[in-house]
């Protein structure tokens, strides 16, 4: 009797180490995927100082999509089905073209740790579109949280827009927008047909439709440009658009996507710190405040309890 008992503590124990490693592991994942997305717009910020932001925003895509091609094609993963396809175009337009094209013309105008604090709210956007989409009803606390985070970031840009804000402020939000229904469906999708396959299908599904404007831009304009624009375009390249996405989709699958998804918090102070030490941006107290009650008010929207109708 005293063995099973012994036995039993002893499966439980491991278990629970098994959990505890698969939490450890997941979240190592998740802080390489925040990582490499931490400095997506510090290096877009670097590639825009040279190249047309059209090349930059939409010809990471292409760059990643032929890898993701190549992946694809090693794996043998089925084409999705059709009934797919409508998700696959909300993820495009909002993860492959909105976000990337749109931050990067904003990148053109504002510093990148500038761009760090606005886009800080994309986690909170994201739970919101994702509620409205499943047809959830978000509890007061999440909307209070929500209007704080948006409240601050609007008086950052103002402060910071000596009274207005300024068009490309505009611009970066509509590109979190964008980014929000992307994430939110691509969420969704991934359940279905996996976390990286979703992004690969999403970024080979993009090729046809963003070789001719990049063609175009390039025929007319070129693409001269110095060693460091070139590397922010292959790090946006290759880190941002496609090996970050893996690393953070391993970090949701193992360790589990309500404590992982917290790491993302880290992003706007990887961003402005990599602006800072990258691109010698002037990091002021307003930047760090601002960052903290974003962060905050993300952190608070996120624990709230959202209802199914």
């Amino acid at each position: 009797m005293s063995k099973s008992i012994d036995e039993i503590n002893n499966k439980s124990e491991n278990k629970t180490n098994n959990q505890i490693n698969n939490e450890t592991i997941g979240l190592i994942y998740g802080f390489l995927g925040v990582l490499g997305f931490s400095g997506t717009l510090p290096a877009t910020r670097m590639a825009v100082t040279n190249l047309d932001p059209t090349v930059v925003g939409l010809g990471r895509a292409i760059v990643a999509g032929t890898f993701a091609m190549v992946l694809l094609r090693l794996t043998r993963q089925p084409i999705p089905h059709r009934q797919y396809w409508g998700s696959l175009a909300i993820i495009v337009g909002g993860v492959i073209i909105g976000f990337p094209l749109l931050s990067a013309w904003a990148m053109q105008q504002l510093p990148a740790s500038h761009g760090a604090i606005v886009t800080g709210i994309l986690p909170l956007a994201t739970a919101i579109v994702a509620a409205l989409r499943m047809g959830e009803r978000p509890s007061v606390g999440f909307w209070i949280a929500s209007f704080c985070g948006s409240l601050t970031i609007v008086s950052f840009a103002l402060i910071e827009g000596n009274g207005s804000i300024k068009f490309a402020d505009i611009v970066l939000i509509i590109a979190v927008i964008a980014a929000a229904f992307g994430y939110a469906e691509g969420g969704q999708l991934s359940k279905i047909l996996g976390g990286w396959q979703v992004i690969c299908w999403a970024l080979v599904l993009s090729i046809p439709i963003l070789i001719i404007p990049v063609a175009l831009v390039i025929l007319q304009n070129g693409i001269s440009a110095s060693a460091s624009a070139w590397f922010g375009f292959g790090y946006v390249s290759i880190i941002s658009m496609f090996l970050a996405f893996f690393a953070w989709y391993k970090g949701l699958a193992i360790g589990g996507i309500a404590r992982v998804s917290q790491v993302q918090l880290l992003q706007p102070f990887l961003s402005i710190f990599f602006s800072a030490v990258f691109l010698k941006e002037k990091i002021t107290l307003l930047m760090i405040f601002t960052a903290i009650v974003v962060v905050i008010s993300v952190a608070i929207g996120r624990k709230q309890k959202i209802e199914r109708n």
